[in-house]
């Protein structure tokens, strides 16, 4: 059975800084595209970023220039560094992995809420 665990998120100033985690057990991540979603109050849950197994990465353009994914396959973990938040960042942040084609793909963990607020 796959899980995910996120973990790093809190509340921050705008203009600050957090790093996301996102630890698999389960199954070796290594061989799977990974990427970071997000759900704020009243919306639909977005993508933010992915990454390949070979570290090609995707950006939303809400996001593109602050936020970086990166994975290490050795720890089975992947990351989200944010900087520059901003308050319209404020939401859930969720990891996604799997086998497949195309996003989302199967497995989801529980979140990590995010505030981003003076």
């Amino acid at each position: 059975q796959v899980q995910l665990v996120e973990s790093g998120g809190g509340l921050v100033q705008p203009g600050g800084s957090l790093r996301l985690s996102c630890a698999a057990t389960g199954s070796s991540v290594s061989i799977w595209s990974m990427g970071w979603y997000r759900q704020a109050p009243g919306k639909q849950r977005e993508s933010v970023a992915r990454i390949t197994t070979g570290g090609s990465t995707n950006y939303a353009d809400s996001v593109k220039g602050r936020f970086t994914i990166s994975r290490d396959n050795a720890k089975n973990t992947m990351y989200l560094q944010m900087n520059s938040l901003k308050p319209e960042d404020t939401a859930v942040y969720y990891c996604n992995a799997g086998p497949g084609s195309s996003f989302p793909r199967p497995y989801w963990g529980q979140g990590t809420q995010v505030t981003v607020s003076s």
